[in-house]
């Protein structure tokens, strides 16, 4: 695979602890994770009181029921993870059949889209979005055309890039977002697709700072990234001052909890047998 996942590294970090992989320091424990599907690193942060996991505090998160202890994550070196650069084209924005796009990956492919050129309002909902058709084809046919440009060849059967439909935020938000998963609509977005959106914020002239209004950029901004059951947060913080946009900090919150642990007993006899 090419992709990453942002909810399992959640869970990454306090298996490790767990399981004597990594020893617990002090009160905060940083894990750092090598992911080898795109020869990166992230860092989480998993809380350790008297050399324990603690699963149980007040961080929430959209779409996930109850509160639990916040496992914050670092992403320290994905930008172009997939792609070979943040901007794999070059470019904060191209043209790709008469629509503007921005094409990232920090640590997603995302392609950044601006909702009203497809003739919708990007409030809609996934159910809405995937009995538009027409939507989709139209979608669709960006996606097969920018894959060469994004250095990931036919995408034709690949689940990247991620399409992402953006519109002005309604909830408090800097964007609101609708992303197609690259097939299915989200519910919502997912973490390391939100990263990469988040990041677009921070490049001038992109299509998503022209919507979310970010005339002037700041080199340090929380952004809120909303999508149709609630929002993520992403801690941004990007070098504008070269000729290309390089990235220094992108984390958010997370949140884990151990489901079950178990044995199996194979019989001897299982394995004479092989």
């Amino acid at each position: 695979d090419q992709q990453n996942c942002g909810n399992i590294l959640a869970g990454v970090a306090p298996f490790a602890i767990e399981q004597g992989l990594v020893s617990a320091t002090a009160d905060l424990t940083p894990v750092s994770i090598y992911m080898v599907n795109t020869d990166s690193k992230a860092t989480a942060f998993v809380e350790t009181p008297d050399g324990s996991v603690n699963y149980a505090g007040t961080a929430r998160i959209d779409g996930v029921p109850g509160t639990h202890a916040p496992i914050n994550i670092n992403f320290e070196d994905v930008a172009g993870s997939s792609c070979g650069a943040l901007l794999p084209t070059g470019n904060a924005v191209d043209i790709v059949n008469g629509v503007e796009v921005t094409c990232i990956d920090n640590g997603m492919p995302v392609v950044c889209l601006n909702a009203t050129d497809f003739g919708i309002s990007g409030y809609e909902t996934p159910a809405e979005l995937e009995a538009n058709q027409e939507l989709r084809d139209k979608v669709e046919a960006i996606r097969l055309a920018v894959g060469e440009r994004m250095n990931l060849g036919d995408v034709t059967n690949k689940t990247v890039p991620k399409m992402s439909l953006l519109s002005k935020a309604k909830d408090g938000g800097l964007i609101n977002t609708r992303t197609f998963n690259p097939h299915r609509a989200h519910d919502a977005i997912g973490v390391l697709g939100a990263v990469s959106v988040a990041t677009a914020c921070m490049l001038k002239g992109s299509v998503a700072a022209k919507i979310a209004g970010l005339e002037e950029i700041a080199d340090s901004l929380d952004i809120e990234v909303e999508h149709p059951t609630g929002f993520f947060t992403v801690q941004m913080e990007v070098d504008n001052s070269g000729e290309q946009p390089i990235v220094t900090k992108s984390a958010l919150l997370r949140t884990a909890r151990m489901l079950m642990s178990g044995s199996v007993y194979v019989p001897q006899s299982a394995w004479s047998n092989t």
